[in-house]
């Protein structure tokens, strides 16, 4: 033990520094006699009359032998005694003592012989009770075979931390003797484990006494310096019976294969979590690049510090790839997300770019072959392969890309396209969990995008039908028009809005805005239909009230759909409009120089009910007033109720400063929320001034 290790000791006025005394030998016992050479006490310690009962007014100057030795061992005793005085060989052995009490205890004795001042010799004795030093004895023997056969570690270290004894468990554990821990530092021996964090609680259970138990500890020793091993320690002061501070001890059980079941549970557990989060996250729209988005969001930085999504060009077009295995590979890059700001980004390219991959670029075989491929450490001539050019390559290497990760996007059977992740910040190098993590994230994507594509398709179609079938109307010179149809911005199909604007006889006017429940090509085809029937209805010269009869009866026969109308004809020679709705919302009118204002009318039942009667309201409309007639998609949502969405929608018409074409867009642009899962007719008229 080092000078340090002498707790709690004193120094005398020469500089000796002397320890506490410890209480062993009070718990002992030991007690001291000597005899002259007639076999006389001569001296009788305290401890002596704890032992044996007599005072030493009692003892001195009486015979050993007729005070503590039984008669019948008296000769023995005396033989060995004589021996030792001739020889001056020591002499010990155990044998029962008498006591004052007349009891008797088995006592052991350890003699030796001593010259007095006269040139004689005297008799030197300790003595101390035999029970009490086999229970001693057995301790240390148990303690020291513990120590030695335990399985685990077992350390000492004195108050400066340095090493006092270590069991083989310990030797075998830090791959190093007992002599080369011996005297050295706590540091010196583990500095490549977590030193501060083990010294810190080491100091802590010094300073405390409170023990520290099950703590764990991460690190390298000499005995397998490539691995990283986990241990538990526990550290408990050690203290002598007189309560000095001797140092701590520290047992130590390698936990290794334990903390990596752990590990890999907690590793599964976040994949799972990951791959919850994905299915949450990723899909939320029909729309592609957003889908690309939210895959780029939930890999980094959880699983990768770069993400690209790079989507083939033939898949965004909505054309089968070439199935040629050679030539460069034609994408767009719908996503990129890094998790630290840095050129890395503009390596990998920027969010709706075109990107060609030559034939050996790993995305590209990636993409054609429809399995992963992992980098694990990212070589120079992997970058080359990587990056689409020499420049991107160089940018990736300089922030320190090390570990690659291509993951195919597929669905039904069709590459769609590739997911790349990289990292630099973070050491760790893809494995075969995190392929596996990544592929089910970028199945599911795959099959998101493969909705959106086939969603986007379906849409097309049924927008051009749509936008076919709408009129480009050519409103007579007194009548000032401007229209908007807007498609759904979320919905899996477009629905059946329309409009029209029809001349008729007489100057007049017919104004239509209608409805086809339900949404898709069907929707749109029935949407023409019901057009084309008002448009021959008006040119009959049939009120309103029965050209919504008409219609109605038209409706019933398309089985499933029903629709909603509103049919206004305006009349310019007497300044008013003929209105008739068929389960369709009011209208709003604007006087010229007054606020706008919903127009009560009878809603009437959508077309097709059938039976339901409608009728006619006369309204005045005179030049400067404004007529909106809109569908429902402009008004409803689910979030608030249809009273606020008026009232909104009049304090948008407040105003009369603006063209009609600043009107559509501002209704538009107010009311109208992009992710709206129904479509939208806009129509506004306004009679011009007379001259």
């Amino acid at each position: 033990m080092s000078e340090a290790g002498s707790f709690g000791a004193d120094s005398d006025s020469s500089g000796l520094r002397l320890e506490l005394p410890s209480r062993l030998l009070e718990t002992l016992g030991v007690a001291v006699v000597a005899l002259d050479t007639t076999g006389r006490f001569v001296l009788w310690s305290p401890q002596a009359e704890e032992l044996f009962g007599y005072s030493a007014q009692e003892a001195l100057g009486r015979p050993a032998a007729q005070l503590l030795v039984p008669a019948r061992y008296r000769d023995l005793v005396a033989d060995k005694c004589e021996q030792m005085m001739e020889t001056g060989q020591s002499w010990a052995g155990v044998f029962p003592v008498r006591n004052k009490d007349d009891s008797t205890r088995l006592v052991e004795f350890h003699n030796t012989r001593l010259p007095d001042k006269q040139g004689d010799f005297c008799t030197l004795g300790i003595a101390t009770d035999a029970s009490t030093l086999r229970e001693v004895e057995r301790d240390v023997a148990l303690s020291t075979q513990l120590i030695a056969q335990s399985p685990i570690g077992l350390e000492v270290l004195d108050t400066d931390l340095r090493y006092v004894a270590v069991n083989p468990a310990m030797e075998r554990m830090h791959g190093l003797s007992a002599e080369d821990h011996l005297g050295r530092g706590f540091r010196e021996v583990l500095h490549s484990v977590s030193v501060d964090a083990s010294e810190a609680a080491v100091r802590e259970v010094l300073k405390t006494g409170r023990p520290q138990v099950d703590k764990y500890t991460i690190g390298r020793t000499p005995a397998d310096p490539d691995n990283d091993h986990a241990w538990s320690v526990s550290i408990y002061r050690l203290e002598a019976l007189n309560g000095q501070v001797l140092g701590v001890a520290m047992s130590v059980v390698d936990v290794t294969d334990r903390y990596g079941a752990i590990t890999a549970a907690a590793q599964a557990r976040q994949r799972l979590a990951q791959i919850a989060e994905g299915s949450a996250r990723i899909g939320t729209t029909l729309d592609m690049k957003q889908t690309a988005r939210e895959l780029a969001d939930v890999a980094v930085p959880e699983l990768a510090d770069i993400a690209v999504v790079d989507v083939l060009d033939s898949a965004l077009n909505d054309r089968r790839p070439a199935t040629s295995d050679s030539g460069p590979a034609r994408f767009r890059t719908l996503a990129v997300k890094t998790a630290y700001l840095s050129e890395a980004a503009g390596a990998v390219g920027t969010a709706d770019q075109p990107v060609s991959y030559d034939a050996d670029r790993l995305p590209t075989q990636c993409v054609r072959t429809g399995q992963p491929i992992m980098v694990t450490r990212v070589e120079e001539w992997d970058l080359a392969r990587i990056a689409r050019d020499a420049g991107a390559a160089a940018l990736l290497a300089s922030v320190g890309i090390h570990s690659y990760l291509a993951i195919p996007l597929a669905a039904r059977g069709r590459a769609l396209g590739v997911l790349g992740l990289m990292r630099g910040r973070n050491q760790l190098p893809f494995n075969a969990d995190d392929v596996t993590l990544a592929g089910e994230l970028a199945g599911r994507t795959a099959v998101s995008l493969d909705n959106a594509r086939l969603y986007q398709g379906v849409r097309n179609t049924a927008v051009t039908l749509q936008r076919s079938l709408l009129p480009k109307p050519t409103p007579p010179e007194g009548l000032e028009v401007a229209t908007r149809y807007q498609p759904a911005g979320t919905s899996t199909e477009v629905g059946g809005d329309w409009f029209d604007v029809i001349p008729l006889t007489e100057d007049k006017t017919a104004l239509v805005v209608g409805d086809v429940m339900g949404s898709g090509i069907d929707a749109a085809a029935t949407m023409g239909r019901l057009r084309t029937a008002t448009a021959t209805l008006a040119d009959l010269g049939l009120p309103p009230a029965q050209v919504l009869q008409h219609l109605d009866k038209i409706t019933a026969g398309i089985d499933p759909y029903i629709a909603t109308c509103i049919y206004a004809e305006y009349d310019p020679h007497s300044d008013s409009c003929c209105i008739a709705a068929a389960g369709h919302l009011p209208p709003a009118l604007t006087p010229a120089g007054g606020p706008p204002e919903l127009l009560d009318l009878p809603s009437g039942a959508p077309l097709g009910v059938g039976g339901v009667p409608f009728e006619t309201t006369i309204v005045p409309l005179r030049p400067g007033d404004q007529l909106v007639l809109y569908t429902d998609g402009l008004i409803e949502t689910r979030r608030d109720s249809i009273d606020e969405r008026l009232d909104l929608f009049l304090r948008v018409l407040d105003g009369h400063d603006r063209s009609l074409e600043e009107t559509c867009d501002r209704l538009l642009e107010t009311l109208r929320d992009p992710d709206d899962h129904d479509d939208v007719s806009v129509l506004i008229a306004r009679p011009r001034p007379r001259p």
